[in-house]
């Protein structure tokens, strides 16, 4: 049994779903992972993670305007507003997709569905940088 990690760095362009998988896949690749389990961390409280489809791009556009719709930016009831209007949503969607990510490695691949794939989801406007830690475990 063995364990390794890493950290991704993300660019984003402001809100919006980034997929990273090819990214994720060409590291277990170099740590010849072959059976295990991957976790992946987002270190932010702004932005989340999450496993979408990767096919149809109106997916991560639906998903976006959703989130913005069920936690609108500038609402009077929000206290926390230092950081401007999108800050405390950006905080809310990130506990509502989650910072976390658990995903299973046979045979040297992640047993990822067919159209499934690997997004930071980007709850600010402004463009950042995010990072990702990943640790897998196994062999």
């Amino acid at each position: 049994m063995r364990q390794t990690h890493t950290t991704f760095t993300l660019r984003t362009r402001g809100q919006g779903l980034y997929e990273f998988t090819s990214e994720v896949t060409r590291w277990l690749q170099a740590e010849q992972a072959h059976s295990g389990v991957l976790t992946l961390f987002c270190r932010h409280t702004s932005a989340g993670l999450t496993i979408q489809e990767n096919a149809d791009p109106d997916v991560l556009h639906d998903l976006t305007a959703f989130f913005n719709r069920l936690v609108p930016e500038g609402a009077s009831w929000f206290r926390h507003t230092d950081e401007g209007p999108d800050d405390m949503p950006a905080h809310i969607r990130s506990t509502l997709s989650g910072v976390s990510l658990s995903i299973p490695v046979c045979q040297g691949r992640m047993m990822l569905g067919t159209w499934q794939g690997i997004f930071l989801f980007e709850h600010r406007q402004m463009p950042h940088h995010r990072q990702v830690a990943g640790c897998f475990v196994g062999e």
